[in-house]
């Protein structure tokens, strides 16, 4: 019994190109792996199905391998608790539901004001807010951890043009129309809300056929192309919205605040709303070089390989 060879679970898959082996065994130490001829040899110490022992095999392919593809069959790959594939599938898992639930909820926004616009056309552009408020509260109070998932590392997006989107609409969303009744029942609501889920309902799929590694080209083709219209004219919508609160923040006097002495001077909101203006236009631009960069390294890089 003392000589019993032990040999652990092992699962198969391969592609066209591909062999990939993976031996179910955890805190594996001193593995030796090696390919003679057409077997591979395993033998390393590990906790399996017998407990923390020596487990290995031998497992003989169909045909000699060549050296040239030695390295890509050596492509043996050890499962434990914690290992980096592991915590790549966990945080593929994550991201796949939060780009889920975003795309649900802009979803949601876009079908219901395309079908309230079909049903009671320009009369449904005033009570937009009171419609669909809730459930944009709530997908742009989650884009925050978008924002933080760029920050430390979880994506690698880059983290000023996401810090700039979230602001700029928390800031239109929460400040702007959020705080004002009068601003609520403007049209503009409309076409901001409308605009903001167009764009998500093409990147959030984007996003999620990424984690699961798959490229579906329309979806791709959508989410490097929708943006170019679509992004100016939202942020057209966000400075229509901005230069009508102009006057009525101005007249409420909310947010305005007077200096202390001896200055005793009146700051109104208005000031910096017109100093977000100028900041509005100069995000458009830092956000579109971003997007049209990428759009040009998807595409440019096809473009050269079938060159």
């Amino acid at each position: 019994m003392e000589n019993q060879v032990l040999t652990p679970h092992v699962y198969w898959a391969q592609r066209h190109r591909e062999l990939y082996l993976r031996v179910e065994l955890s805190d594996v130490q001193n593995p030796a792996i090696s390919i003679t001829e057409n077997v591979l040899h395993f033998k390393a110490q590990g906790h399996g199905a017998k407990g923390d022992n020596v487990y290995e095999f031998h497992l003989e392919f169909l045909e000699l391998v060549k050296p040239e593809e030695e390295e890509r069959l050596n492509k043996l790959r050890l499962e434990s608790e914690g290992s980096p594939e592991t915590l790549a599938n966990l945080r593929k898992g994550y991201l796949f539901m939060y780009n889920l639930v975003q795309f649900l909820g802009f979803s949601w926004i876009f079908v219901n004001l395309t079908v309230r616009f079909c049903i009671l056309g320009k009369e449904s552009f005033y009570d937009t807010f009171h419609t669909v408020a809730d459930m944009m509260y709530f997908c742009q109070m989650l884009a925050v951890v978008e924002t933080i998932n760029a920050a430390i590392g979880v994506t690698s997006s880059p983290l000023l043009p996401s810090l700039i989107q979230l602001l700029g609409r928390n800031f239109i969303l929460f400040i702007v129309i959020g705080t004002m009744e009068e601003m609520q029942n403007k049209a503009v609501v409309f076409f901001v809300f409308y605009l903001w889920s167009i764009v998500e309902i093409f990147r959030y799929p984007f996003y999620m056929l990424t984690c699961v590694d798959m490229d579906w080209k329309v979806v791709t083709w959508l989410r490097y192309t929708v943006w170019i219209p679509v992004y100016p004219l939202g942020c057209l919508a966000e400075a229509v919205s901005v230069i009508q609160s102009i006057p009525i923040f101005n007249e409420t006097g909310r947010f305005s605040f007077t200096l202390p002495y001896p200055v005793k001077m009146k700051v109104r909101f208005s000031f910096f709303l017109q100093i977000y203006l100028i900041m509005l236009f100069l995000g458009l631009y830092i956000n579109f070089r971003h997007l049209y960069k990428q759009r040009r390294r998807h595409y440019g890089q096809k473009k050269k390989k079938l060159t």
